[in-house]
C-alpha cells in the first residue's frame, strides 16, 4: 500500500511549498500555533488557486475543548457548507459530550453537511474517553478517517495505540498518524506497527521582517514572540516523502 503524507497549512505560502515537497493532500487551517481553527475564505480560495491537489479543511471554531455551544455547532455547520461550495475536498471536524463520548448525533449531522466530501475526526479522538468504541462508532457514522497521536502527547510516545487502532481499523476506516511527525518518525511507524498514512506540519520558524520592533507589547500567547513566523519547510517534506516512499 503507498503511504499517504498529508500536511497541515496555515498560510497561502506554506501550501504551495507543501505541494512542492511531495505532500498527497493537505488539511487547510488558521492559527496552527494554537491547533488550528477554522480557516478564513479568502485563504483557502488562494490555496485553491495556487495548488491542485486534495484540500481537507479543518472546521473548529475556537482554541480548546471540543464540547460546543449551540451557537458554536451552528458556525460549524455553516462553515462547512461554505467550504463545500467553495471546492473543499474535504473537512475535518468533531464533537465530544461531557463524558468523553463522541458526540454522534452531531457527528451525524456534520456528516449530513459534508455530503460526498471525505471526512476526518479530528484529534478530538485524542481525548475521548473509549478509543476503541470511538472508532467503531466512526465507522457507523460514515467517516474516512481518524486522525490520531494514540491519544499521547505524540504519536512515538502513542505508538502501542496506535497500532491496535490499526489493526481495528482493516480496511474500515483509515487511520492517520499524526503528532510530532517527520521523516525518522515515519520509517519508524511503517517499520513496527505498520503505519501507512501520516499528518505533519514540517513547520520552522522564521524571523520577522520588520526592522522596527516594540518587544514590551504581547499580543498572542505568552512566551510567544509577534516577530516569529511559523512556516513549512520544504526540505522537512521532501524528507518525509522520501521515508513514506521508501521500501522496508
Amino acid at each position: 500500500m503507498k503511504a499517504k503524507l498529508e500536511v497541515c497549512v496555515d498560510s497561502v505560502e506554506s501550501a504551495v511549498i507543501a505541494q512542492k515537497g511531495g505532500a498527497d493532500r493537505l488539511e487547510v487551517c488558521a492559527n496552527l500555533v494554537i491547533g488550528g481553527t477554522t480557516p478564513g475564505i479568502s485563504q483557502f480560495k488562494q490555496i485553491r488557486k495556487a495548488c491542485d491537489i486534495e484540500l481537507n479543511v479543518l472546521i473548529r471554531p475556537r482554541f480548546g475543548d471540543f464540547l460546543y455551544t449551540d451557537a458554536e455547532f451552528q458556525m460549524i455547520t455553516e462553515d462547512i457548507l461554505t467550504f463545500r461550495e467553495l471546492g473543499a475536498d474535504g473537512i475535518v471536524a468533531g464533537c465530544l459530550l461531557a463524558d468523553g463520548t463522541l458526540d454522534t448525533e452531531r457527528l451525524l449531522k456534520i456528516r449530513e453537511c459534508a455530503g460526498n466530501l471525505h471526512m476526518t475526526l479530528h484529534r478530538a479522538f485524542d481525548v475521548c474517553k473509549d478509543p476503541g468504541q470511538a472508532l467503531e462508532a466512526s465507522v457507523s457514522l460514515g467517516i474516512d478517517t481518524i486522525l490520531t497521536s494514540g491519544q499521547e502527547e505524540n504519536c512515538m510516545a502513542g505508538r502501542e495505540l496506535l497500532q491496535q487502532l490499526i489493526v481495528q481499523a482493516a480496511d474500515k476506516i483509515e487511520i492517520l498518524a499524526g503528532g510530532g511527525v517527520n521523516a525518522e518518525v515515519i520509517e519508524i511507524l511503517k517499520k513496527e506497527i505498520g503505519a501507512y498514512s501520516f499528518h505533519m506540519s514540517g513547520k520552522q520558524r522564521l524571523n520577522s521582517g520588520m526592522s522596527y520592533r516594540n518587544e514590551r507589547v504581547s499580543m498572542g500567547l505568552p512566551g510567544l514572540s509577534e516577530f516569529d513566523i511559523f512556516r513549512t519547510e520544504l526540505a522537512q517534506i521532501q524528507r518525509a516523502r522520501e521515508a513514506a516512499d521508501k521500501k522496508f
